[in-house]
């Protein structure tokens, strides 16, 4: 681990002793609360930090920015940087400071800028949605959700 100051604040390279590794997700991750969907997306990040369990980030721009409320709470992370959070009133207390987010974060964790993650006691649910491939009645690949809307019933096209 390499350690430095900025501004007072000590900053951490993630290393063998504190490793941190950001992936792409294969397939959809969605988040609900009150049965809503708060975010959901096929870009999403899973991130894994020794000594915690993985999380998932979602691009902003697929998340429902209109149902949260940012707090004047912040955080910091010596890995990652400023953490700021918000609530999710559709949820009520429960959702309190239910969402962060590192705005600029340090560049070990650069892909993370302009994603949200969500504590998963806060949401009703965080889905993560393998891409699943199947063969609709054209006989072309599409994924899960697409062929549901090509299932038959008794010969006749199904409604989802």
């Amino acid at each position: 681990m390499v350690s430095e100051l900025s501004k007072g604040k000590e900053i951490k390279i993630p290393g063998p002793d504190h490793p941190i590794a950001i992936s792409p997700v294969e397939g959809r991750v969605r988040v609900t609360i009150a049965r809503r969907i708060v975010a959901a997306s096929t870009r999403a990040l899973r991130l894994e930090e020794k000594g915690y369990p993985p999380v998932y980030y979602l691009p902003r721009n697929d998340a429902d920015m209109s149902l949260l409320v940012r707090t004047t709470h912040y955080t910091y992370c010596p890995y990652k940087g400023d953490c700021t959070y918000y609530s999710i009133p559709l949820g009520g207390t429960k959702s309190e400071y239910a969402v962060w987010t590192y705005e600029k974060p340090y560049e070990a964790v650069a892909d993370i800028k302009e994603y949200l993650a969500f504590y998963p006691s806060r949401v009703d649910a965080i889905e993560v949605i393998p891409w699943a491939r199947s063969i609709d009645l054209c006989g072309s690949s599409c994924d899960v959700e697409s062929a549901a809307f090509h299932a038959v019933s008794n010969g006749r096209p199904r409604s989802p």
